[in-house]
């Protein structure tokens, strides 16, 4: 076991030697490397497969003994400063570690079928496998100054990413917003970090909480400057988790591709934030005040990212104030002292959030298969619907995702959210009606997200491969029929404007070649005019297995995992995995272990939040599944809805609420007329000082010099009589000056 402990420091090295081949080759050997592009993902997935493993025996091991194992060797020595740089192995290090690795070897998998026929294939890879090297090293790191450092690399990572496709302006935009954002709470991370050195003398966990720990105890500190220096440390986790108010970066950041996105904003770099307050929290709760802070954060994230996922069209955007809403969950967990629930939950949702995103990355790939779908459209859920029949292995691992997330039993985020929900209520009960209202809520949004996507039948009409037979493509459920006619009107109106005929659809098939039937891969394809253009259609079909294989697979987890952490304690034997992988950490908050249950309260408790969950998945299904449309005109619903006065209160609350989500609660607009107009006003300002001031000045004396050289040159007539008239007549009037006129003004005088 100790050997297995000591060669942890080669780690986050693994997966360092693929970007370093890719940038070596293209430097030297840029054809061949180009042309063997492909062959890169296999020691990408090779080399992180090997860190799993290792990543898994290392769990084994902290399951078994619940052992602590810290190597640290020193880098900089200088009288009283000492930095030590080295590797610390704990609960909390391996289950980060697991979730890196079992999330970005499925990653992995999927891009290379995802990616396959981008040009920037070989930078994707390479930024990927050095992100899983930053992540890595972020996890394992034994002070404060390694996590920075590794912090940093990772914001980097996140930003060449994000901003993959560079040359689309909304993708440059969203990786600048999310560098500029996360610098916030990285400037408050170093502070922090600076303040705490300051206090303790110390960057080492150990020795940073122990000597603190006496700090505190016999009443040695400044309170203020400590809960201040708390609170910057906390900023940090703020930005990188997306916590309220810095989190208007995280859905712009779905502008990147998809495996970026259930890879960096699902489960690992979004984690990150969740991972340093677990790693800090033996400090943080030896100030009450930073801990009714990030439960207050928490919280206000939870509801804010709930609210803000209910009107989106896109389908990332949805999922990723998902998560927001989720890490609000976990952050809310922390800051109540549930270390156990925040983790508990921090690995459900990874797993489930991966298989959503993953999910919804087949869906777009799917979408793009349709003529004229550009990536904005292909991600709209608005022109989704109907892909039930199409993609049924994707709509059943995406459903499987949504339960999980709304909590219903026995699937794995259920386990983990009725925990955090159970002990909200001994912590605040305002805190605790929040939590489970959002729970309601998260169902709604999700399910509006699966009905709009999935279900209902196709909205456009065109003419299948035989011609005999129309076909609907695309419909949104919730407005019933004439949704379709006012579609298809606004496409015959964009055909207009166009200077097209207004038959946007071609009434006449054309044959295919043999490169349409081997793109289309053998399935039914539809011939139609696109703007005057003879394309081949298709109609959405199922990703490859390349990219079903890691659904799967989380379909597998997310089933599963929940196991780690259901409370079967029977007759004194302790069968909870999870109370047995944290007790070192449990114990070092001085926390007592999980006692055994109450089932009696468990089900009770459970029921409540599971009732509230199928409120949720009700209200979204008769709101946007087609079996229910045929209600809306009932008499009950018009009784309360459209009758009367009280119709135009409805309107204007609708109206309201989804004005406010839709617009992300005006948070954005805030930041931009605040902050970057304010910004704007001030470098302007500067500018005109520079220009008209700075400028003015050196330029205003450049210009009277021109002026006054003008002047004199013609006075110099080269006549030595007319030189010495004016040296006189000066020395003259210098004289009379000097002579007559008294001079018996002092200094003191103009005290």
């Amino acid at each position: 076991m100790e050997q297995t402990y000591q060669y942890a420091w080669i780690i986050p090295f693994l997966p360092l030697p693929v970007p370093m081949l890719i940038g070596v080759g293209l430097l030297l050997f840029p054809t061949a490397t180009k042309n063997l592009r492909r062959m890169w993902a296999f020691p990408s997935i090779l080399l992180l497969s090997i860190v799993m493993i290792f990543s898994t025996n290392l769990s084994i091991q902290q399951i078994n003994s619940s052992f602590i194992y810290q190597y640290v060797w020193s880098w900089t020595l200088d009288n009283d400063f000492s930095l030590e740089f080295g590797y610390l192995i704990d609960p909390l290090t391996s289950i980060m570690l697991m979730l890196i690795t079992t999330v970005g070897i499925m990653v992995l998998i999927y891009s290379d079928n995802y990616m396959a026929h981008d040009q920037g294939y070989l930078r994707f890879f390479a930024y990927m496998s050095f992100f899983s090297t930053s992540m890595l090293g972020l996890v394992t790191s034994s002070n404060l100054i390694q996590i920075y450092i590794f912090w940093e690399l990772v914001g980097m990572c996140s930003y060449l990413l994000i901003g993959f496709w560079f040359t689309r302006p909304p993708a440059a935009n969203a990786c600048q917003k999310a560098f500029v954002t996360n610098r916030v709470g990285d400037f408050g991370l170093l502070l922090g970090i600076l303040g705490f050195y300051w206090i303790t003398g110390s960057f080492e966990f150990r020795d940073l909480f122990e000597i603190f720990n006496n700090l505190i105890y016999n009443n040695e500190v400044n309170s203020p400057f400590v809960t201040l220096c708390a609170a910057l440390l906390f900023a940090g986790a703020v930005a990188k988790s997306a916590q309220f108010p810095l989190h208007v970066w995280l859905p712009d950041a779905m502008e990147g591709p998809t495996p970026i996105s259930a890879l960096i904003h699902a489960a690992t770099m979004v984690a990150a934030g969740i991972f340093l307050v677990a790693r800090l929290l033996p400090l943080f709760i030896l100030i009450p005040y930073i801990m009714n802070l990030i439960s207050l954060i928490g919280i206000i994230t939870v509801l804010l990212g709930a609210t803000l996922a209910l009107a989106q069209k896109d389908i990332k955007r949805g999922l990723a104030y998902s998560t927001m809403s989720q890490l609000g969950y976990m952050m809310l967990a922390l800051g109540m002292g549930s270390y156990r629930s925040a983790l508990f939950h921090l690995i459900t949702h990874a797993y489930s959030k991966a298989l959503l995103f993953l999910g919804s990355g087949s869906v777009i790939h799917s979408m793009e298969t349709i003529v004229g779908y550009s990536p904005d459209k292909s991600q709209n859920m608005v022109l989704m619907g109907g892909l039930t029949k199409h993609v049924p292995i994707t709509k059943t691992s995406f459903l499987l995702g949504t339960l999980s997330l709304c909590g219903i039993p026995p699937l794995a985020c259920f386990w983990s959210k009725d925990e955090i929900l159970n002990d909200s209520w001994l912590y605040s009960p305002i805190f605790a009606i929040i939590a489970w209202a959002t729970a309601g809520l998260t169902a709604f949004y999700m399910f509006r997200i699966y009905f709009l996507t999935f279900e209902g039948h196709l909205n456009y009409n065109f003419q299948n491969y035989s011609g005999s037979q129309n076909t609907p493509l695309y419909s949104i459920s919730i407005w019933g029929k004439g949704c379709s006619k006012r579609i298809n009107k606004s496409f015959r109106l964009l055909r207009m404007n166009n200077n097209e005929s207004s038959s946007f659809f071609s009434k006449t098939t054309y044959r295919s070649d043999d490169n349409v039937r081997k793109r289309t891969r053998g399935r039914p394809f539809i011939n139609i005019v696109h703007f005057d253009n003879k394309k081949p259609y298709s109609y959405p079909y199922e990703s490859d297995n390349t990219m079903l294989f890691p659904l799967l697979v989380l379909v597998l987890f997310t089933l599963f995992v929940g196991i780690l952490g259901i409370p079967f304690n029977q007759e004194g034997t302790d069968l909870d995995i999870l109370s047995k992988w944290l007790a070192p950490s449990i114990n070092l908050l001085h926390q007592k272990s999980k006692d055994s249950v109450d089932w009696y309260e468990f089900v009770k408790d459970a029921i409540f939040s599971v009732s509230i969950a199928y409120f949720g998945i009700f209200l979204a299904s008769f709101l946007y599944k087609p079996i229910y449309s045929s209600f809306k005109n009932f008499y009950l619903i018009n009784l309360f809805v459209k009758i009367g006065p009280k119709r135009r209160y409805w309107d204007k609350i609708l109206n309201v609420l989804y004005d406010w989500s839709y617009n992300r609660a005006y948070i954005d607009a805030f930041y931009t007329t605040s902050f970057t107009g304010a910004i704007r006003g001030v470098a302007q300002l500067t500018h005109f000082f520079d220009r008209r001031v700075i400028d003015g000045i050196t330029n205003g004396v450049g210009v009277m010099s021109f002026f006054v050289g003008e002047g004199i040159k013609y006075v110099g007539g080269g006549r030595i009589s007319s030189y010495l008239f004016l040296y006189f007549s000066c020395v003259s009037i210098f004289l009379l000056v000097y002579f007559f006129i008294p001079f018996d003004i002092t200094f003191e005088s103009f005290i």
